[in-house]
């Protein structure tokens, strides 16, 4: 199948040249204030990521019970880990695990076992769901987890995109690898991992077609 065509990735700039120290977890703003930058590699202030993580924080879950933890990688020793492991699982995928009508699908994406951009990205942040939380050694439930940490992910993911930066979401399958190298504990499973950055310089993105309203929507 043929590839989609690429063009070119046009960035905007976050209006504000810094960003906020102390943010406010009942913000509503998008905005995390990242000053902008033309490669990849470039450092992205911690203060952003946190901005961020407390907008994803602010997404409603079952019970209220917030079932999610945002690990956030920046070491390259530990970015380096979780590559390896990661294209591991993705060659295998690649090379038998999936199905001939999967590979099919992902061809025009372009995408293969290689993952250098979890080396290149300057911060990793991996998501994980709580399957339930321990309090004074007492097991309790937490509700809607997956909806939950999803909603969550969806607030990330647009608040990144505001924010002036770039992002992607990586699921290796399996995952179980990411609590081990994190060392997190029972109750925790990874959920998704989402590199975040600036854009190369000339960076081209598939130009993909979205289906239209009368598409994803009915009216009653």
């Amino acid at each position: 199948m043929t590839e989609y065509p690429h063009i070119h990735y046009s960035p905007k700039p976050s209006p504000r040249p810094k960003p906020s120290p102390a943010p406010n977890p009942s913000t509503t703003s998008w905005k995390s204030a990242a000053p902008y930058a033309s490669s990849p590699t470039a450092p992205v202030p911690k203060e952003v990521i946190e901005n961020l993580i407390m907008t994803a924080s602010t997404a409603p879950s079952g019970a209220h019970k917030q079932p999610w933890t945002f690990c956030v990688v920046g070491d390259p020793d530990i970015k380096a880990k979780i590559r390896e492991a990661a294209e591991a699982e993705e060659r295998e995928s690649y090379n038998g695990r999936m199905s001939e009508e999967w590979l099919r699908d992902l061809a025009p994406l372009g995408t293969d076992w290689q993952k250098p951009f979890l080396e290149i990205a300057p911060w990793l942040i991996v998501v994980f769901k709580k399957a339930y939380e321990m309090e004074g050694g007492e097991r309790r439930k937490c509700y809607y987890v997956n909806e939950s940490v999803g909603i969550a992910c969806g607030f990330l993911l647009a608040a990144i995109h505001h924010a002036g930066l770039v992002s992607l979401t990586h699921t290796p399958s399996p995952m179980n690898f990411l609590q081990k190298i994190l060392d997190r504990p029972d109750n925790e499973r990874p959920f998704l991992l989402i590199p975040v950055g600036y854009p190369a310089e000339g960076a081209t993105v598939p130009d993909l077609r979205r289906k239209g309203l009368e598409e994803v929507s009915v009216w009653f």
